[in-house]
């Protein structure tokens, strides 16, 4: 496949005009303008006037159309895979929830057998965002299964998983929290979450080896100015990469735009956080075995918290455009850092030589023309 005539988003996080040549499903060659002799002309596309991106990256997504990563099954992550992929997302790393130990273990084998078909996007990780979380800030974890932090577990689940593991949330201030980070930070990242950690407490998970934060703002202690919270230890570590659910429901713009500054757009990873609530109509769903509810695009608890999205993170990034964040910035959150942040970069996040094909075609007010993979 040849495409053509396009402003292609390149390794540099910037538009140029570049024409791109893909064969077998890799990117064979990125070049100002590339022949189309041989090539039938089927397998031609011209992107003129459109803007060519690389395929965008969830590492933190728990669900859409009806289906839940927690459902155990291939059919689940074949359902949820077709519809990212027709929203741009080529790659993904879906979310567990706070669950009993047997079915973790469960759904982490199922995954690490998933096969990706045509039509899916690609399953690159598995993110345990449960159990290890604080019972004192759960959000819509369901505090029935809070479990310390323990590494012969972890690294069962792992086993599990055939090293699909690429991400774990957990609180640094409960027991066994900062050993679990030293035995096992060099074989999957360790993200601070659901957790009423204090700034110390915080500071001190990312100096033996935590690396990340889950879902920035939301289920953490805040910024202040006697106290920084999680949000300050976070930003002041330049090794740490921080999430965000830009839903427009979760976090103020305001708040979006600062975090931006503070840790500038290299750290920033958009995420939907998506529920199985995601492409569906209003009404009652299930997230982690709680019931929730989708209503006015915001999914809730029965008391009002909130739980998990309705979005796609590619509606994620486009809202941040629109409220500001320089396009390629935001593009670069949506692309290369999740990819960058566990660990897949070599294979894609990028559109250059020798990466897997996973390329979005956009025009002018952000509209998918194509996706490609």
């Amino acid at each position: 496949m040849l495409i053509k005539n396009g402003l292609v988003f390149t390794k540099d996080f910037k538009f140029e005009k570049k024409d791109i040549l893909i064969k077998d499903g890799i990117i064979e060659k990125v070049d100002d303008f590339i022949k189309a002799d041989n090539i039938d002309e089927n397998h031609i596309v011209d992107a003129l006037g459109l803007k060519v991106i690389p395929g965008l990256t969830d590492i933190h997504f728990h669900g859409c159309v009806g289906y839940d990563f927690c459902d155990g099954t291939d059919e689940a992550i074949s359902a949820m895979a077709k519809y990212q992929l027709s929203n741009g997302v080529t790659n993904i790393c879906p979310a567990t929830m706070t669950l009993p130990l047997d079915r973790l273990k469960k759904i982490c084998s199922v995954a690490a057998n998933h096969k990706s078909g045509e039509g899916e996007a690609v399953l690159c990780g598995i993110n345990l965002e449960g159990p290890f979380v604080s019972p004192h800030k759960c959000g819509a974890q369901n505090p029935e299964y809070v479990h310390k932090p323990d590494v012969e577990f972890l690294q069962e689940l792992i086993n599990d998983s055939k090293g699909l593991t690429k991400l774990v949330t957990i609180a640094p201030e409960v027991n066994g929290a900062i050993d679990c980070i030293k035995a096992l930070k060099d074989k999957i990242s360790f993200s601070v979450g659901h957790t009423i950690a204090n700034y110390n407490e915080a500071k001190l998970a990312f100096d033996m080896g935590a690396n990340h934060v889950t879902h920035l703002y939301n289920a953490m202690t805040g910024l202040t100015h006697r106290e920084p919270g999680v949000v300050g230890a976070a930003a002041e570590n330049e090794r740490v990469m921080a999430e965000m659910i830009c839903d427009g429901i979760h976090i103020h713009p305001a708040a979006i735009k600062a975090a931006f500054k503070m840790f500038g757009d290299d750290r920033i990873i958009l995420i939907s956080d998506s529920t199985m609530a995601c492409g569906m109509p209003e009404g009652e769903y299930e997230l982690g075995g709680l019931p929730v509810y989708l209503k006015d695009k915001a999914v809730r608890l029965k008391d009002g918290t909130l739980a998990g999205s309705a979005t796609n993170v590619y509606e994620c990034m486009v809202n941040i455009i629109k409220m500001g964040i320089p396009e390629c910035s935001a593009i670069k959150a949506a692309t290369y850092n999740p990819a960058k942040s566990i660990g897949i970069l070599s294979e894609c996040g990028t559109i250059e030589d020798g990466k897997r094909a996973g390329i979005v075609l956009i025009d002018e007010n952000y509209d998918i023309k194509k996706v490609i993979r």
